[in-house]
């Protein structure tokens, strides 16, 4: 019971003010009588699979978008959209270039689409690694996003 009202707390506090570290966040759950150290925050970050956003005010935000299992909502869309610089099959792999910062969110997008023809993926700062087991398969992967980026 307290987990789940802390992370309705969290998501509250992220939805209104723009969090850049763990620390910060303890610190506003805190003020809200919510006795939290470092580790729960970072449970609670894993838990609710928050990521990074580039923020207005500060260099980057904690965000969270609920989207429901296997379903891409618009804001998430329009997120994999503007993160994504270029896209191009390699033999049996998708290399996809991002803004710097956003190759685990597209990774994390990638995941969610849940493309049949996708072996795995590894996500750095600003690329994303597609692996598919056929050069065909990377192709289908490359006109299925660029379908998803319209």
């Amino acid at each position: 019971m307290m987990r789940s009202g802390r992370h309705t707390t969290i998501l509250d506090i992220i939805s209104k003010m723009e969090i850049e570290t763990q620390e910060e966040l303890c610190a506003e759950l805190n003020k809200q009588n919510y006795k939290v150290t470092q580790a729960t925050v970072s449970r609670d970050i894993k838990e609710l699979r928050l990521f990074k956003v580039a923020g207005v005010e500060k260099k980057y935000k904690y965000a969270y978008i609920d989207e429901g299992l296997n379903r891409i909502s618009p804001k998430m869309q329009n997120l994999f959209r503007e993160c994504v610089l270029s896209m191009r099959p390699a033999m049996n792999q998708v290399v996809i270039k991002t803004l710097r910062g956003n190759g685990s969110n597209a990774g994390m997008i990638v995941d969610k689409l849940n493309f049949q023809e996708i072996v795995g993926s590894i996500a750095g700062d600003d690329t994303l690694l597609i692996v598919t087991e056929s050069p065909e398969h990377a192709n289908v992967v490359v006109e299925k996003l660029n379908e998803f980026l319209k």
